[in-house]
């Protein structure tokens, strides 16, 4: 063995006649603690619980990362946690610069418009339904939107097209985020074939697409408490509903408590629409003199 293990012989007898380290032994003993435990509770705990069920009912005080660095050479692990897939990053085909700068007031209709697209779990469910839509930041309205099982490039192409069928002479500013529907080269054509201006957030900055990050808080939050959500049909129903309550019912202080389809009405038929300036948060501007220069 010695031979084949390429150890000599004094070193072997000298190491199985030596006295055994004291953290040695406890290391012995942790070992078949972590064994002992990983075997009856059935291979859940990982090293965090494995480390406070061991000092829990033996009254020890052993650190996390002793009983990692164990578990580690025994190779016991949890098996109730799938390890996540690695995220693929895919290279956008084309992307556009940061155009409105979180410069979200509008002056008139159709002269900035915001878009993306949101999930609403089915409750009971392992189903989704996806939610496209497009706003206009003068009157915050919806002006259109489309749902889906898919979120897919059809999703986005077909919320964009029933806009442009809805204001065909449209030529906004239109704003997303990096999603790869917005990032391909048939929805630049698209943009570009109706002479909208592209403009996007930057990587990882959601806040540049705020109003339409707002939009679904309020949608997931009213919604689901106005409607009773059972299955697919009543959460395409409900949204349905919602988005008509929220463009012709639901008033908005900012707007001298109007809806938002009545501040487009009147904005459509004046030559000179009414301007609802964006009120200061006071604990942003607070924030920003205490802390930016």
């Amino acid at each position: 063995m010695c031979s084949k293990l390429g150890v000599s012989r004094a070193g072997y007898y000298k190491w199985s006649n030596r006295s055994v380290p004291a953290y040695e032994k406890e290391n012995i003993e942790i070992a078949q603690l972590v064994k002992e435990y990983d075997d009856m509770f059935s291979h859940i705990l990982g090293y965090r619980r494995m480390t406070d069920w061991i000092n829990t009912f033996n009254h020890t005080d052993y650190s996390r990362k002793h009983i990692h660095r164990i578990m580690k050479k025994l190779n016991v692990h949890s098996v109730i946690r799938k390890k996540k897939s690695k995220y693929l990053y895919s290279n956008p085909e084309t992307v556009a610069e940061n155009i409105l700068q979180r410069n979200f007031v509008a002056t008139h209709p159709n002269e900035k418009w915001a878009t993306d697209v949101t999930e609403f779990k089915i409750p009971n469910s392992c189903k989704k339904i996806y939610l496209s839509a497009i706003i206009d930041l003068y009157d915050r309205s919806i002006i259109s939107y489309v749902t889906g099982k898919s979120n897919n490039n059809a999703l986005v192409f077909k919320t964009f097209n029933k806009a442009v069928s809805e204001y065909p002479d449209a030529r906004p500013i239109f704003h997303s985020d990096r999603g790869f529907q917005y990032t391909s080269k048939t929805f630049k054509f698209m943009l570009n074939n109706q002479g909208m201006t592209q403009s996007m957030s930057r990587v990882g900055h959601c806040i540049d697409n705020c109003p339409t990050e707002g939009l679904w808080g309020i949608i997931k939050s009213e919604m689901y408490c106005m409607h009773s959500i059972t299955d697919e049909s009543s959460l395409t129903n409900a949204i349905e509903e919602y988005i008509d309550f929220y463009n012709n019912i639901r008033i908005q202080e900012r707007f001298n408590f109007k809806t938002p389809s009545e501040v487009r009405k009147n904005a459509l038929k004046s030559d000179i629409p009414a301007q609802y300036p964006i009120a200061e948060n006071k604990r942003i501007a607070k924030y920003k003199a205490k802390f930016i220069a």
